[in-house]
């Protein structure tokens, strides 16, 4: 019987072991830079002007974690940039690569240049090394600190998960966290997968968002056909011809 376990202990190929040894070298490396990042942060070093990478952020796909590319995380960004003023806040939810990219432009301006206010809304913890972060679960939409009710002018929203409870629930954050202004003065941003287009346009209708022809890209790929929705066309889109 001792023979018999040695038998049936599972032998990985070379090429198998190879692929093993570079998942955790890079799972390693990826961990040892967030600690760089969180020891900076607990240090109060300045994070202001550093230059940022998700490569410090590993994608935990248990959370339905898939980053944009550089980018389409950029181009999303410089929509939500793009002739605001220092008295517009802008809030991200559940997008922390387009928050990074808003980060590294505006570390990147003019320090004397007047800047909006930024809010990251994330499941992740991770990202708590950023002021701007406040733990987020869609399940909960409006479980979230009472200072940022009607703030913001601006919001990108790339809800978790494919399914109308997390879709309609994000919607409920969405719709808490804007100014209570005309629906013209509001920008929103909404990336989520093509199926649900006839949802999200319908939760968004009162403040026109429609489906765009720009088409998002994940740095690692995504099985599912991923749209852009949005209530303002720009130079980077225009809206997608209705089937």
């Amino acid at each position: 019987m001792a023979g018999q376990d040695s038998d049936d202990e599972i032998v990985l190929s070379s090429s198998a072991l190879d692929a093993l040894k570079e998942f955790y070298a890079e799972r390693d490396a990826r961990q040892e830079q967030f600690a760089k990042l969180q020891a900076k942060a607990e240090e109060q070093h300045d994070l202001q002007q550093q230059k940022l990478s998700m490569e410090a952020f590993g994608e935990d796909w248990n959370e339905s974690q898939f980053w944009y590319s550089d980018e389409t995380a950029n181009f999303l960004a410089k929509q939500l940039l793009l002739n605001a003023t220092p008295d517009m806040t802008i809030g991200v939810v559940s997008a922390p690569s387009v928050f990074v990219a808003l980060k590294n432009m505006l570390n990147a301006a003019n320090p004397e240049e007047p800047k909006p206010k930024l809010i990251l809304l994330e499941h992740d913890n991770r990202f708590a090394v950023f002021p701007e972060f406040s733990f987020y679960d869609f399940a909960q939409p409006t479980k979230l600190p009472a200072h940022l009710k009607s703030s913001c002018d601006r919001i990108i929203c790339d809800p978790p998960f494919l399914s109308e409870d997390c879709q309609t629930k994000a919607a409920i954050t969405v719709n808490w966290l804007f100014k209570p202004t005309a629906a013209d003065d509001k920008k929103l941003i909404v990336c989520t997968g093509e199926r649900m287009e006839p949802l999200v346009t319908r939760l968004y209708k009162s403040v026109g968002l429609r489906t765009t022809d720009y088409d998002p890209v994940h740095a690692r790929g995504l099985s599912n056909e991923f749209y852009c929705y949005a209530n303002f066309e720009s130079l980077g889109w225009k809206w997608r011809e209705e089937k």
